[in-house]
């Protein structure tokens, strides 16, 4: 908002209003009740008491969790405005009108954990002209990574990393933010999917790792008990399982924050997922300046083998030395400015899921078919 003080934002439905001031940056969330299911909501959003309005549009709200309809989800990791003002993927998300935007760190650039310049940074960031209409179309949730956590490569041991989850959650309206003042871990769901958001930098080192108390841990003892919990409570068709960073460890040379480097807690993740028998399973990441597609030949231990997506650079440079061999590799590209697209159909007997790696102009340069299960969704 534009100075302190009472706003409020209103609908066919109702009314909501908050008050904001400087303690949040003038960031505020308008919690909008009594929506229904796929409608559009026309809104707009004034400073109580003054005319006009400061903002007007329209909301498409989601569907009812056992819809089978078709979804359209687009991942992205990596967006450099400092580097790179032009970004013409963000013109692209915008036409492909997906259901859901979800970004995986590094949006943007931040590099300190001081909260003035973690604030300035999510400002200067969603303010670009490229970047802002999509943010404004488009249902949007986030999780984050090394660069806007607040240092290169770093894991949770990071002085500061308070000030950045303070502007993360100022900036971000994400449906929870970890528990107990910890974490920024969440999960949402659209129809046939649902999106576990992982939160692989605030835990990362900070304590003995639940699989062996002589490593570290990535998760956390507190977010694998919720990662447990709500997998084994989710009926969704497809669970998708994103962070920042990868969940291989095939990447340049001497580089550590990966899933690789904590594989004692990736495998016990993949031997739960088998005990537990839940199907539908697909990982995302990003990071690496790299656009990749990785199955894991892991289905003696997990059900099912598992196919890792990795979405990178949304808008900055290519990393050639990423482009390291893996067994399970399906394609890699150097692409500068690339999203992942999944489009996902359960109106059949089965779960569909599509994926894609598309570039500003639309052009698909990989594309993979998975399929589902569809225990426990209906036909409403």
């Amino acid at each position: 908002m534009q100075r302190p003080g009472s706003y409020e934002l209103s609908w066919a439905g109702g009314r909501s209003v908050v008050e904001v001031g400087p303690e949040s940056d003038l960031c505020c969330s308008f919690p909008l009740t009594g929506l229904e299911p796929e409608s559009d909501v026309a809104f707009s959003v004034h400073r109580t008491g003054e005319e006009p309005a400061l903002a007007s549009g329209r909301l498409h709200t989601g569907p009812k969790p056992a819809s089978r309809a078709p979804v359209r989800l687009v991942f992205g990791s990596c967006a450099n405005d400092l580097k790179r003002p032009q970004q013409p993927i963000w013109g692209q998300i915008r036409r492909a009108a997906p259901d859901a935007l979800i970004l995986l760190g590094d949006t943007p650039y931040i590099d300190s954990t001081e909260l003035e310049v973690q604030r300035r940074r999510y400002r200067e960031f969603f303010s670009q002209p490229q970047v802002a209409p999509a943010l404004a179309e488009i249902s949007t949730y986030a999780t984050w990574d090394d660069h806007d956590f607040g240092r290169n490569d770093t894991d949770g041991l990071l002085p500061g990393k308070e000030n950045s989850r303070r502007a993360f959650l100022e900036y971000h309206a994400n449906p929870s933010a970890g528990q107990g003042g910890a974490g920024i871990y969440t999960s949402f769901r659209r129809g046939p999917v649902e999106v576990f958001l992982l939160d692989t930098r605030w835990f990362a080192g900070t304590e003995p790792s639940f699989v062996d108390a002589e490593r570290p841990t990535l998760l956390g003892e507190q977010q694998w008990a919720w990662l447990r919990r709500e997998l084994r409570s989710s009926d969704a068709p497809f669970k998708v399982l994103a962070c920042g960073m990868i969940w291989n460890g095939a990447t340049r040379p001497g580089k550590t924050d990966h899933w690789g480097n904590y594989a004692h807690e990736r495998e016990a993740l993949f031997r739960w997922l088998g005990q537990q028998q839940i199907s539908g399973v697909v990982l995302v990441g990003g990071d690496i300046h790299r656009t990749r597609v990785v199955r894991h030949a892991v289905g003696e231990l997990a059900g099912e083998d598992l196919v890792e997506w990795i979405t990178s650079p949304l808008a900055y440079n290519v990393i050639k030395a990423a482009n390291a061999p893996h067994p399970g590799l399906l394609y890699d590209g150097g692409l500068t400015d690339t999203c992942l697209v999944f489009d996902i159909d359960a109106t059949a007997e089965e779960a569909v899921l599509i994926g894609r790696i598309i570039d500003p102009a639309g052009k698909v340069h990989f594309s993979l078919q998975q399929r589902a299960p569809l225990a426990g969704t209906s036909g409403d």
